[in-house]
């Protein structure tokens, strides 16, 4: 688990200079956002605190229904099941960016990316293509010597979005996978060893030779891992890049509870392991002060905020997209009034 981050920020508030802490857990995926965003916000008013886990998003959504955080983070929404003890809509996901999961590997000495098909990376993490010069692998990647070394599965052992949204693409082209092991934070992995957070797999992935694993493209990029290419739903290899999960969100419509699947993207220019990653909130606030501090902070996010996404390897919400997050955002409520104060509202982005 990441040590806790404290880090100090400002609301901006209209209403006073009153301090204000906020307590948050999840999601590892989007952490490397999520520092930069308060880093940033910090230069307005650091008369609010915010201290956010990177735990999984397991363990964030956990925390916010048992009220020991202020919000959460995931890549998935909340499952009806994990939310029982939780009135139905209480609880608001908000789209904070689009991120990529890379399948990242350890082969000394291959100087170009892997490509892999679906049907392959599901062969290997089924445990039914064990070693790097399988045909499956060879038939893709002529011209490489691939080496006759032993493929080394490493998987997330915590609960975890980024496994949810690697599994939810395996059961899409796997029927396989689909029957034998499913989607989810946490699947029974078939082979493989697990490591906790996407900065236990990183750490697995840059020590062992044959290894391969997935992890969020942030951390692949920051700890110079390779990057495997993957074959869409078009056919073409496409690797992970801020522009190839722009194209996997073109014509994928959220729903209502403003989740959208983009595994199996039709776009020709799609990374097919993108997702969009969620802060999740209580719609009625307790708190007045928290409550509007937290609605103000999403607020800047969605508009001020997108503007570092792309530097750090993520993709900015889509215009429709932050339409829908601020109509939600709007919805938000302390004790039965607004959450979000006029003023805010009427900002420019």
């Amino acid at each position: 688990m990441r040590s806790l981050c404290l880090l100090a920020l400002a609301a901006g508030c209209s209403r006073g200079e009153d301090s204000v802490s906020l307590h948050g857990a999840g999601a590892t995926l989007p952490y490397p956002l999520y520092s930069k965003w308060t880093a940033e916000y910090h230069q307005l008013n650091p008369n609010i605190t915010i201290n956010y886990q990177s735990i999984g998003s397991g363990g964030g959504v956990r925390q916010l229904i048992a009220r020991t955080v202020d919000f959460g983070a995931t890549d998935v929404p909340v499952l009806e099941a994990e939310a029982r003890n939780v009135p139905p809509g209480a609880l608001v996901h908000i789209p904070t960016a689009i991120g990529s999961v890379v399948v990242s590997y350890k082969l000394t000495g291959l100087k170009v990316p892997l490509k892999l098909t679906p049907e392959a990376l599901a062969g290997i993490f089924l445990g039914e293509v064990t070693r790097w010069n399988a045909p499956e692998l060879a038939a893709v990647n002529p011209g490489i010597a691939l080496p006759d070394l032993p493929i080394a599965v490493v998987h997330r052992s915590d609960g975890s979005g980024t496994s949810a949204i690697f599994s939810e693409f395996l059961a899409a082209v796997s029927p396989a996978w689909r029957e034998r092991v499913g989607s989810g934070k946490n699947v029974r992995w078939p082979t493989g060893m697990g490591a906790k957070g996407n900065e236990g797999v990183t750490g697995q992935l840059q020590s062992r030779e044959g290894a391969i694993g997935y992890t969020e493209l942030a951390y692949a990029t920051q700890n110079g891992l390779p990057r495997a290419e993957l074959k869409n739903r078009a056919g073409r290899f496409v690797g992970p890049s801020p522009e190839a999960a722009t194209a996997a969100a073109e014509g994928v419509e959220l729903s209502s509870s403003l989740y959208g699947s983009l595994a199996g993207a039709p776009s020709e220019q799609a990374y097919p392991l993108a997702a969009y990653t969620y802060l999740i909130v209580y719609k009625d606030a307790i708190d007045p002060k928290k409550g509007e501090a937290l609605a103000r902070f999403l607020w800047w996010a969605l508009h001020d905020g997108q503007r570092f996404t792309r530097s750090l390897d993520y993709s900015p919400l889509p215009e429709r997209v932050v339409r829908q997050a601020e109509a939600a955002l709007h919805g938000l409520r302390v004790n039965g009034t607004p959450a979000l104060v006029a003023e805010t509202a009427a900002k420019p982005r």
